[in-house]
């Protein structure tokens, strides 16, 4: 058996759902080691998503980063090609554990914008580099040390030379699968489940959580984990997302029909604050019907009018056969659990990637635990059950 995780003795999750589709860069993004390192692989299957592109000028191109497609790529100009050559050679070569391979660059220091300058790279390619290869929401980035952001670009590269056409896995079967082998994985190690269970009320004695009341029974724990639509009195609002749901009967234009693929608008493409997301599967993940593709677009609602935020993506989609539009209120919890031990995710975001949802597991983790959740150490436990060699 894999090791078993760490123990919280009477503890209940509320069941949370997430609202749309996603993918999850490959290799080591977070949720991938997420998976690895606690097993809950040998429950799921994976394909790859095919593409990976980026909007610019109203047309679609496909994302570049490695050497060989910086200079193929019809986003840049000559001159532009080679200058960001340059840089994706400088962030492959780049060890932050050797000052040699530095360049002059502090990455304790240097921010990423004079990163940029150094190469002398152009607007638009410093939107696609951060914004689909660093998968950034937001341009705030440029003003901090440059480190986070040149790991990030080389876990882009890393991850698509393993597997040749983008850096995303997607579930087959839809993303169902996730929370249910995780599910599988708790019951192995004694956790109960209480299915189609009304949530009544939180029950507290002396401010802290002791149990939840359903139907009249009461189950007791000293910890309590939820989304939070179960405790309104102790989140706040931060915002909406709007998402929409298109069924198409045709793959996206300009994708060399891709069964699968991701595309991102950057946010000053469109004259936004954030970006805007699309995430396309078929029939290939075994989520729709043969020659039908589903394309979820999202992005963090800036206007009294969100679905005429979403119109650049849309065009991108047509014909669409039917979509269907939600608003969801973004909520981010007020308490941190320490007294009450009642422990609050954030809602879903508009990225279509799980970093910022495994950001707040990490956070959730380390209010619950009060340290740090620890990807290497949890590899170290699951070494000495299984040996190095089996890893």
């Amino acid at each position: 058996p894999p090791p078993p995780p760490p123990s919280f003795p009477n503890m209940v999750t509320l069941a949370t759902n997430h609202p749309f589709l996603s993918v999850n860069p490959i290799k080591t993004g977070q949720l991938v080691k997420m998976l690895l390192y606690t097993e809950v692989t040998r429950y799921l299957d994976f394909k790859v998503v095919e593409g990976s592109f980026v909007y610019k000028g109203g047309k679609i191109y496909k994302v570049p980063s490695t050497e060989t497609e910086a200079l193929a790529s019809n986003l840049m100009g000559m001159f532009e090609k080679r200058r960001f050559r340059k840089f994706l050679v400088f962030v492959a070569n780049f060890d932050e554990n050797d000052p040699k391979t530095f360049e002059g660059v502090d990455p304790k220091v240097t921010t990423m914008k004079d990163v940029y300058k150094k190469f002398d790279l152009g607007q638009d390619v410093i939107d696609f580099t951060g914004h689909a290869l660093a998968l950034y929401r937001t341009d705030d980035y440029l003003d901090v040390p440059c480190l986070e952001t040149i790991n990030r670009i080389k876990l882009y590269s890393e991850s698509l030379a393993r597997y040749g056409k983008s850096p995303y896995l997607y579930p087959l079967y839809g993303l169902g699968e996730l929370p249910q082998g995780f599910a599988r994985l708790s019951a192995i190690y004694g956790g109960t489940y209480m299915l189609n269970k009304p949530v009544e009320e939180i029950v507290m004695e002396d401010g802290h959580v002791v149990g939840v009341k359903s139907e009249g029974e009461v189950a007791r724990c000293k910890q309590l984990i939820c989304d939070p639509s179960y405790i309104q009195d102790r989140v706040r609002k931060a915002g909406q997302v709007i998402r929409v749901i298109c069924i198409l009967s045709h793959p996206i234009k300009n994708t060399n029909d891709a069964n699968s693929c991701q595309i991102i608008i950057p946010q000053n493409q469109v004259n936004r604050k954030s970006d805007i997301y699309v995430c396309m599967i078929s029939y290939a993940h075994n989520v729709a019907a043969q020659g039908k593709y589903i394309a979820i677009v999202s992005t963090t609602v800036e206007t009294s009018e969100p679905e005429a935020e979403i119109e650049p993506a849309l065009e991108l989609l047509e014909p669409i056969d039917q979509k269907f539009v939600s608003l969801s209120d973004l909520y981010e919890p007020t308490d941190d659990g320490t007294e009450s031990q009642i422990f609050a995710s954030s809602a879903y975001d508009a990225t279509t990637h799980f970093e910022t949802t495994c950001n707040d597991i990490k956070d959730i983790y380390k209010r619950m635990t009060g340290s740090d959740f620890d990807f290497e150490n949890m590899k170290r436990k699951q070494n000495d059950v299984f040996g190095e060699d089996e890893q």
